[in-house]
């Protein structure tokens, strides 16, 4: 038992130092695109549309997430969760590096905008095919009684990712104040990956395969086209996953993905606030973020993955109706607490997910089926949010607008939960392949469930 648990500790903590490192990654171009790089390799297009085709780069490395995912559940189901966890933290790592050395429009024309998108591509392949293997490593690892809060540690990773970026590129804005941050300042974070990867690649090695996947060598059962399975017989389930993910996505792309930042410190907006101050709040958010996600976990050990996703999602509209009327209040304290009201909505429906995805899939498809349905919902919800809002902004003249369109995604993926069985505690190795391919959509029941069970809505374990 103290071996074992000594094992979770270890796989906790390489998991939430990997995916920190990759979301610090990923988040960084995010938060760069509005405050940099629209100026920077964009300026060329004008104030307003530099914006949006900055923020549209963003939402373009989403679509290349399906690739990643798709790479790493193939090879995820069939050669193991660890072994594409590297590879997708190199891939990472080293287009933000890059991302630090590319020249400029000024300086290079147009191949300087080309190499950047080129390199956010690569940033959109590496989390499509981290996120699966990260959760994984985390959930099989744990007893059914703590996979919530078990899954919860990975998830964490986005805010200390966050944290990281918006803190780090804060501390910049200080030492290298005005045009000097512009000039060269912004490049330091980006150099810091290399430092992380280093970090991060040498703690990962150091991890265990999950037994589950152990489970799955060892009778040699690994599916020879798990992604080929997952289509043909979870396609639905797939679908209503990426509908669960959806509305937390692209609610947590407000701040993930730069929106309230450039909107904030806009010198031609409404507000103008200084970007120190807001990278600032945007980072305390991101702490608030990490402990409603954590507490997610647990509750959903507690009560079951469905009802904290239901009370969650109460908590995430609250948020979107609050955000953007105490941001537009002009005070960064206001804004501090519109951000940390929305952080508990986005935590409550984002600590859960690993044990409920898992939960969701059959092992010998489950990598594939997480990672896909992620990947899905990261497209639908996030990956062009921030551009989405700038537009409805400019549109209509008023905030009112955001807050509608991200109302309407929470309650599209508080439907799809609630389309959904709650299959709290289902045990998740190969012995229980049967019990795990019955449908977990209330009224379905899957081709393979057919030969095990003659009641169209029999459930063997797990909540209702």
């Amino acid at each position: 038992m103290a071996a074992q648990k000594h094992t979770q500790a270890r796989v906790a903590f390489a998991t939430v130092v990997g995916t920190s490192i990759e979301w610090y990654d990923y988040f960084l171009y995010a938060a760069a695109s509005g405050l940099i790089f629209n100026e920077l390799f964009f300026g060329p297009l004008g104030s307003r549309l530099s914006t949006m085709v900055a923020f549209a780069t963003v939402g373009i490395s989403f679509l290349f997430r399906p690739l990643g995912a798709f790479l790493a559940g193939h090879y995820g189901d069939k050669l193991g969760r660890r072994v594409v966890l590297i590879i997708t933290l190199i891939a990472m790592g080293a287009a933000t590096a890059l991302i630090g050395f590319l020249p400029t429009y000024e300086s290079a024309g147009a191949i300087a905008p080309i190499l950047l998108i080129v390199l956010r591509i690569i940033q959109g392949v590496s989390a499509g095919g981290e996120w699966g293997g990260a959760v994984l490593l985390a959930v099989e690892h744990a007893d059914e009684r703590s996979r919530g809060l078990r899954g919860s540690f990975p998830q964490i990773g986005v805010s200390i990712g966050l944290l990281l970026s918006s803190g780090v590129l804060a501390l910049m804005t200080s030492i290298a104040p005005g045009e000097a941050f512009l000039e060269w300042g912004w490049r330091v974070p980006f150099f810091l990956s290399i430092v992380l990867v280093f970090i991060g690649y040498w703690i990962r090695r150091g991890v265990e395969e999950s037994p589950v996947f152990h489970e799955i060598a060892e009778r040699k059962e690994q599916v020879t086209n798990p992604l080929g399975k997952l289509l043909r017989s979870h396609w639905l389930l797939v679908i209503l996953a990426s509908l669960v993910f959806m509305g937390n996505n692209a609610a947590g792309y407000m701040t993930t993905g730069g929106y309230i930042q450039n909107y904030a410190t806009d010198p031609a907006g409404p507000i103008g606030l200084e970007r120190g101050p807001v990278l600032w709040a945007v980072t305390a958010s991101a702490v608030s973020w990490l402990i409603f996600t954590i507490l997610a976990g647990a509750v959903s050990d507690r009560i079951g993955r469905k009802n904290s996703y239901l009370l969650g999602w109460v908590f995430l509209l609250i948020g979107v109706f609050s955000l953007f009327p105490l941001v537009n209040t002009g005070s960064l304290g206001l804004l501090l607490l519109g951000l940390i009201v929305l952080t508990v909505g986005l935590g409550f429906t984002y600590g859960q997910q690993p044990a409920m995805y898992a939960e969701l899939f059959p092992s010998s498809v489950r990598f594939s089926g997480v990672s896909v349905s992620y990947a899905i919902g990261s497209i639908l919800g996030g990956a062009f949010a921030p551009t989405i809002a700038k537009g409805l902004v400019s549109a209509t003249g008023t905030t009112a607008s955001v807050a509608v369109y991200l109302a309407i995604m929470v309650v599209l993926a508080l439907v799809a939960t609630l389309v959904l069985r709650d299959r709290t505690g289902i045990p998740l190795g190969p012995d229980h392949e049967d019990e795990q391919a019955v449908s977990p959509i209330i009224g379905i029941r899957s081709a393979a469930a057919a030969s095990v069970t003659g009641d169209d809505e029999t459930v063997t374990t797990g909540r209702r």
